[in-house]
């Protein structure tokens, strides 16, 4: 038998017998463990704190099954139904069955919600019905119906039962932007008196640019300031741009009401001053105007830090050495100092936007109806209205907007020249 002296055909084991290579495995499958084990909690964190809640969102914003669970013969009653006369003798037995059902399981107060977001009046008509339901007759009820109420004799609150029973429907996203579908599955707008949507949505990107552009040309001299002053002067001036943070946003949104009312400290010194009349008083409070002052300072620091950050660690002999080549002040800031805080402005930049994009409380407090934003409309129809589909398409656009916008910036100007710090 040949003598096989081949190094790589050796085995070699580990002091217990074990074959180096098996143990190796086995300690790196434990340390795979272990790390796996170190991040679980912060992977639990994501899925029930992001993950899920963005995943309900989108179920929520195209779920449309309420109708048909509640109402669950009417599908296959309405299915082969045109839409272009009103329903047959049976259709409207069907639906008595259907809404008698409901009104006994003490559900028919959600069908006549629901349907009312197709057909304003529906509510109403639902509540007036079931009152009535016990007094019908075994026969003629497309009569009695529209004895009861003219508008079961109106075909448009038919075709509205309709529309709503497919369980799966993108109709609010069509509503998030003041369009809608009709019968015949034609987009259409919304009328002129009932289009509020879109203003909401152009209003907010002006409010969020708008509010960007204000923080960048008040943040970059502070920044500048910061990066250059002695350690012990910046780290003052540091305490007061971090201030802010240790203190509520409702307390500095109320205290900015206080500033910007008619009789607040703001109008008292400009009139002191003379500047304006006392019957001339400045309307700062439940406008756009309000709303820009608050939310600038209230975003200011999330501007200042990223830019801080990046001008502290540019050279104080970059503008010496501009100058020393015969640079005016202002070229060596164009051309050196300038474009090495791009990444500083990038960020401060995109957290900005992306922050006022969503804000709340304070165009709710401080600006009043003039000023509210797309995420008080969202509020709204979480709060009042209930339609939680129509808050879920709307919050569901305002986060596509936010990815598209960082994936732009990623690919015009690129996520990796951010700097954060």
């Amino acid at each position: 038998m040949p003598h096989m002296n081949s190094h790589s055909s050796k085995k070699i084991y580990t002091t217990d017998g074990v074959p180096l290579e098996q143990s190796l495995k086995k300690v790196e499958r434990r340390n795979k463990i272990k790390a796996f084990l170190l991040v679980a909690p912060l992977l639990l964190f994501l899925l029930v704190g992001y993950i899920f809640p963005i995943l309900n969102l989108l179920v929520r914003s195209v779920d449309n099954r309420l109708i048909s669970e509640l109402l669950p013969n009417m599908g296959t009653a309405l299915e082969d139904w045109k839409g272009d006369e009103l329903p047959s003798e049976e259709i409207y037995k069907t639906f008595f069955i259907d809404l008698e059902a409901a009104h006994k399981a003490k559900i028919s107060g959600k069908v006549s919600t629901r349907l009312n977001y197709e057909k304003s009046g529906f509510k109403s008509l639902i509540n007036k019905t079931r009152r009535k339901l016990k007094n019908f007759e075994n026969e003629n009820y497309k009569e009695q119906f529209i004895k009861l109420h003219k508008r079961w004799g109106e075909i448009e609150y038919w075709q509205a039962l309709k529309t709503a029973l497919p369980p799966i429907n993108y109709d609010k996203y069509l509503n998030s932007f003041d369009l809608e579908r009709n019968f015949k599955g034609e987009v259409v707008a919304i009328p002129e008196e009932r289009q509020i949507h879109r203003i909401l949505w152009l209003r907010t990107l002006y409010v969020a640019l708008g509010v960007t552009i204000c923080c960048f040309f008040l943040a970059y001299p502070i920044a500048h300031m910061l990066a250059t002053l002695p350690l012990r002067y910046s780290n003052l001036l540091m305490i007061c741009v971090l201030l802010p943070f240790w203190t509520s946003l409702l307390v500095r949104t109320s205290s900015w009401m206080v500033l910007l009312q008619s009789q607040g400290v703001i109008n008292d010194i400009i009139v002191f001053f003379g500047i304006v009349s006392d019957k001339n008083r400045l309307e700062l409070m439940f406008n756009m105007n309000g709303t820009f002052i608050a939310m600038t300072q209230i975003l200011l620091p999330f501007m200042v830090l990223p830019l801080y950050s990046v001008m502290k660690t540019i050279p104080p002999t970059m503008m010496r050495a501009g100058y020393s080549l015969g640079a005016t002040p202002f070229t060596s800031f164009r051309k050196i100092y300038f474009p090495l805080t791009l990444p500083g402005i990038g960020a401060g930049s995109l957290l900005v936007f992306i922050l006022a994009i969503g804000y709340y409380i304070t165009p709710a407090l401080v600006g009043g109806p003039s000023g509210s934003l797309i995420s008080n409309r969202i509020a709204y129809h979480m709060k009042s209205t209930l339609d939680w589909a129509m808050a879920s398409a709307m919050g569901t656009i305002l986060l596509v907007s936010v990815l598209l916008m960082y994936w732009l910036y990623n690919k015009i100007v690129g996520i990796d020249n951010i700097k954060l710090g």
